[in-house]
């Protein structure tokens, strides 16, 4: 059974505390109920429990440089996450959506892309990395509700094939077992940096360790 994300938070915390005290300093204060319910308002529907419960620990990352979790994404406040769901919906076509319909879900479950639904207003930004792209959780109604999904402008809408993006409850208790077993999650591995920030490194190709050692 997947870790509570509290259980998962506490073992980050603990491993950060040790390992990378720089990033464990940069972990937020709780979020004020009162900034998630605003931001329920702002979009319209109730945040998903995991969510909630995720931001009721730390409302996102204080370092604007930190990349708390695999590829360089930052965890994203309550207000941020309303002010990015605003800028991320603004890209939203509902009429070739509409006229796509269900093929458009079709689509992005069997080629785990989609320009179409990029912008979907139940799809809720919840980190962003520096370039620009985000992660979003799903709160649609269909089969990937509560499924978290890559986001970026060129490349549209992202759908993992690694089990990490199940859930976010599921990428936190991975994100866990990775730091304390040192062992990569999805060709990224964690590496602390000589600030004592957790950062992520990008896991070489076999192919490209051959050359060089070579």
């Amino acid at each position: 059974m997947t870790a509570l994300i509290i259980e998962s938070w506490e073992r980050i915390e603990n491993w950060l505390a040790e390992h990378a005290p720089a990033t464990y300093a940069a972990l937020a204060p709780p979020a004020v109920p009162a900034d998630i319910a605003a931001a329920e308002r702002v979009i319209g529907r109730p945040l998903l429990k995991p969510l909630v419960m995720s931001l009721l620990r730390h409302d996102g990352l204080l370092d604007q440089r930190g990349s708390l979790l695999p590829g360089f994404y930052r965890p994203m406040s309550a207000r941020e996450i309303a002010a990015a769901w605003q800028l991320f919906t603004g890209f939203y076509d509902k009429r070739t959506a509409d006229e796509e319909g269900e093929e458009a879900d079709y689509d992005f479950m069997k080629l785990g892309v989609s320009s179409v639904l990029y912008g979907h207003p139940q799809l809720i930004p919840i980190a962003r990395d520096v370039g620009g792209g985000c992660l979003v959780l799903d709160h649609r109604c269909e089969i990937d509700r509560g499924r978290v999904h890559e986001a970026e402008v060129v490349e549209g809408l992202m759908r993992g094939s690694h089990e990490m993006w199940t859930s976010l409850p599921v990428l936190m208790e991975a994100i866990a077992t990775s730091l304390e077993t040192d062992q990569p999650l999805n060709g990224y591995t964690p590496v602390v940096d000589e600030e004592q920030r957790l950062y992520w490194d990008c896991v070489p190709l076999r192919s490209d360790r051959t050359l060089h050692r070579s």
